[in-house]
């Protein structure tokens, strides 16, 4: 074994071999599942002549045949008083070193955006890249699993993001001899057998680890329930209407600002492509100039995906026309970038010497044409409200669903409306700046992927400056209204400040800024989902019928609340019970084992941390799979290669490598008796597009929005409780048909909807339906 220190003189590496106090428990290496490596060694350097470390210095240890078992940075170098000899003072010195990760957590992560729909080892490398780029070997870094959604932050280091994408992965990571290193666990495996000759029974101790459990309630965090409408009517004075329900909202945020400051775009925002005098920033805006004349070769796009679930508000610019142009602007692309494959975005095309601007819709222009005039800029906007706020479940992992396939990540469809706005403004008339926008389009669209490629410019030949950008997750309420004899029309939320035309307050209620206030009869509709806690309770029959004995029932139950990953959903909280169940079940199991270099588990010349390990001691009870979560690497005689490894294991029913868990809050506890609930399976679909058509002083008309299937109906109940065919208590009606009346009994009343098969016992919608009126007599 070899010891060399590079201490950073120009004079290279430096061999210590021979100054390592060998057979001393102080010179080992210590790895961890998902974190930095740790080395410790002890030099007597004597009289050798060579120079004391210094911390900061890169230290190696090979083994006799070059493979190097620890590469990192000397972070500290202590002297110890060691004694009197023949020249004096002995002084040893204590060295501490941190594996090559160090340079990486030394440095500070850059304030960008959100990671949306990235392999968890893609986000890696670009981490990796954007602190040091070109300092690692990244050819080992493992895609594994897609992630929906993963927000880097600078206050936390490189290989604390590196452990929450190992979690979210079930992957391991480790850096060495300049190599990063992520992979599935067990990427490795190895058998720890009491048959093999090498097998020490000494150095192997075993531990029952956790009892077992079969039937989980699973905590997440608050999620998007029933479907809500809310109907109002405008007196020509309100301005502030109460919602029926608190509104799920992801909460408003800015993905993006961006004013165009500096010589060139922001790599971490940006990529560009075509020409390279295309596109450039001059007097703080976005020059366009040119193109090649074909679509989807110029191009300014997005470093990341937008995210089409919930309620997005892009504001592409306030654009200034220098001449005819022919392009697209703010674009939102399923896969390809071209105009054939733009679900939404603002279509130019020169005409006569200015620009025409229209609606650009699943690739097809559509709506009004509005011609640009000179000395007048446009604000382009696109606002999105998709029926369903996560449209890609989360991945949960067990042993049996590792890394690269894990459970859950389901994409779910989702009907997405879709406005897109120009605000004109003339610059000889100040009025124009609190105008009212023109809406080139206002309708559902199909078909919209979960997360749309985003091309602020797609230039065939474009002649404009931008002065801004900006994404932001606004409200998930939309609200349209509609004038007596005139269409619903999309009613603008957020800021008044950006052109909005009402907001939604945190104590849940709709209010219309003065100048938009509604007109007298005039209808109003909020829609939205309501909010609750996401709980779901999962158990394994077998299990539970293996454990029965005598008046135990056989139900081993646990309530469990995970920190990483998070649960948003009722889905998501069934995909992590299952996960847990998988191994749950399942004695648990943990344990060390002690032996020399040359005797590990099935040959292996090196143990990391995230290693398979296949324990096979039947003598003690021992067959199962593990794993390695701790190894040492003590120091014992360098000359002859010799180092004594200890080894920690422990299989996933003692300690789940893909869960981080915190401790379960009086808070969380009362949700449990009101939402917990039996796995769904193949329940009826929502009744997402349900409304009500008319209403009357003694009635109010209803359609689902769909055809009722054959075998099935619709239930309408006063309140959300009470499911089943044997509970009339709040029953207001069961039907067969798309639509149907239903009485009236108050200003304000409430219409609950599910929609129910013929099963026994019957099978309900997960989630409800609520209708909600608030109209005079």
């Amino acid at each position: 074994m070899k010891l060399t220190i590079d201490n950073l003189d120009g004079l290279g590496p430096r061999d210590y071999t021979a100054l390592v106090e060998a057979g001393k428990t102080a010179s080992a290496i210590h790895r961890r599942l998902n974190q930095p490596s740790t080395m410790v060694a002890s030099i007597a350097l004597g009289t050798s002549g060579l120079p004391v470390p210094v911390s900061g210095g890169r230290i190696v240890a090979t083994r006799g045949d070059g493979t190097a078992i620890f590469t990192g940075q000397l972070t500290a170098v202590n002297p110890e008083y060691a004694g009197w000899g023949e020249r004096g003072a002995v002084c040893r010195y204590r060295l501490a070193a941190t594996s090559d990760e160090v340079t990486l957590d030394r440095k500070t992560l850059p304030v960008r955006s959100a990671f949306v729909n990235r392999a968890a080892g893609d986000i890696l490398r670009q981490l990796t890249n954007e602190l040091l780029p070109g300092s690692f070997d990244l050819t080992q870094v493992a895609d594994l699993d897609v992630v929906a959604k993963y927000q880097s932050s600078p206050q936390k280091s490189w290989s604390a993001h590196a452990a929450e994408l190992g979690i979210l992965a079930r992957g391991r990571y480790f850096a060495l001899n300049g190599r990063l290193i992520f992979q599935g666990i067990g990427a490795a495996n190895y058998v720890l057998g009491e048959t093999s000759p090498s097998f020490s029974a000494d150095g192997f101790k075993l531990l029952s680890h956790g009892a077992r459990v079969n039937d989980i309630t699973m905590i997440g965090r608050g999620e998007p329930q029933a479907y809500v409408r809310d109907y109002f009517v405008g007196d020509g004075v309100t301005l502030r209407f109460s919602l029926s329900q608190f509104p799920f909202t992801r909460g408003s945020s800015t993905v993006l600002n961006e004013e165009w400051i500096g010589a060139t775009l922001n790599p971490l925002s940006w990529s560009t492509s075509g020409p390279g005098a295309a596109v450039s920033i001059s007097l703080g805006k976005l020059q366009i100039n040119g193109g090649t004349g074909v679509d989807g070769q110029t191009l300014v796009q997005f470093a990341e995906k937008i995210d089409a679930g919930g309620a997005m508000y892009l504001q592409h610019g306030d654009t200034s026309f220098s001449s005819g142009s022919d392009g697209v602007i703010g674009g939102l692309y399923a896969g390809t970038v071209n105009i054939a494959g733009c679900v939404a975005g603002f279509r130019v095309t020169p005409a006569a010497g200015q620009s025409a601007i229209q609606a650009l819709v699943n690739g097809t222009a559509t709506g009004t044409v509005l011609t640009t005039q000179a000395g007048h800029r446009y604000v382009f906007a696109t606002r999105l409200y998709a029926s369903e706020s996560y449209r890609r479940g989360l991945m949960f992992h067990s042993s049996n669903h590792a890394g690269g396939g894990g459970r859950g990540g389901v994409v779910s469809g989702a009907n997405v409306r879709v406005v897109l706005e120009v605000h004109d403004i003339d610059t000889a008339n100040p009025g124009s700046l609190v105008a009212p926008s023109v809406v080139l389009y206002d309708g559902l669209v199909s078909n919209v992927p979960d997360a749309c490629t985003y091309v602020l410019v797609n230039a065939a030949s474009m002649h404009c400056s931008i002065a801004f950008t900006r994404i932001l997750r606004i409200s998930d309420v939309l609200v349209r209204s509609a004038l007596p004899g005139i269409g619903f029309r999309t009613r603008l939320t957020g800021s008044q400040i950006d052109g909005a035309e009402c907001s939604i307050s945190t104590a849940g209620s709709l209010g219309f800024f003065a100048a938009y206030g509604p007109a007298a009869n005039e209808q109003i509709v909020a829609s939205y989902r309501s909010v609750g806690r996401a709980v779901a309770r999962v158990n394994n029959p077998a299990s539970i019928a293996a454990l029965q004995s005598g008046s135990d029932d056989g139900t081993r139950g646990a309530v469990m609340t995970p920190k990483l990953p998070l649960p948003r959903t009722y889905v998501d909280c069934v995909n992590a019970a299952s996960a847990l169940l998988d191994d749950k079940t399942q004695a648990g199991w943990a344990g060390e084992y002690d032996t020399w270099s040359g005797f590990l588990p099935g040959g292996a010349q090196d143990i990391f941390p995230g290693d398979g390990l296949q324990v096979n001691v039947p003598s003690q009870g021992a067959q199962f799979s593990a794993v390695v979560r701790e190894v040492v690497v003590e120091v014992a005689d360098l000359a002859n290669d010799l180092a004594k490894y200890k080894l920690r294991f422990a299989n996933e029913a003692a300690e789940p490598v893909a869960f981080q868990f915190e401790s379960n809050t009086a808070d969380t506890l009362p949700a449990l008796t009101a939402v917990a609930q039996d796995v769904a399976v193949n329940l009826p679909a929502d009744l997402v597009a349900a409304e009500i058509t008319q209403v009357s002083s003694t009635t109010t008309t209803i359609d689902i929005g769909q055809g009722v299937p054959v075998g099935y109906g619709v239930e309408v109940r006063r309140t959300d409780s009470g499911w089943g065919p044997d509970n009339d208590r709040n029953l207001i009606g069961r039907f067969t048909a798309q639509g149907f009346t239903v009485p009236r009994l108050a200003k304000r009343q409430d219409y609950f909807l599910r929609l129910v098969d013929s099963s026994m016992p019957p099978r309900y919608s997960l989630h409800s339906t609520l209708l909600h009126i608030d109209y005079p007599f």
